[in-house]
């Protein structure tokens, strides 16, 4: 049992022929929040790059601190890993697309590609020549 994955010792890949529906739906869910997390990444690197700021960059913003405060309260695990368990699903997400060592350094690496982006938004202000809302 890793500080990372607490289960990833069970995390054989399962088969989505084998995974009854709760664990289909949640593990559905799971891709498309992580898919718009990435997404918002992107586009606080666009905004902290080109110096321009539109409401998707608080959208995105709040979506990472969300995402960030939900990995807090899992002490640096999904939250959900526990219930994604018990619906049937054995596997963390992103060992679905990467390696399991790998899988095990997205959350640090990702959290530090993270700051580095917020810290860009905040030390790279917008320019004056074109619109910020």
């Amino acid at each position: 049992m890793t500080e990372l994955a607490p289960f990833a010792h069970e995390s054989a890949a399962v088969a989505w022929a084998n995974l009854p529906l709760g664990a289909r739906l949640f593990r559905i869910a799971h891709v498309v929040w992580g898919v718009f997390n990435l997404a918002g990444l992107a586009w606080i690197w666009r905004a902290a790059l080109l110096r321009r700021r539109d409401r998707y960059v608080d959208w995105s913003v709040g979506l990472l601190l969300a995402e960030g405060g939900a990995l807090v309260v899992g002490r640096g695990n999904c939250p959900f890993g526990p219930l994604q368990t018990r619906l049937g699903d054995p596997v963390p997400m992103f060992e679905l697309v990467l390696p399991p060592r790998a899988a095990k350094a997205a959350i640090p690496a990702l959290t530090v590609v993270t700051l580095a982006a917020l810290i860009g938004l905040v030390l790279r202000p917008p320019t004056g020549d074109g619109p910020t809302t």
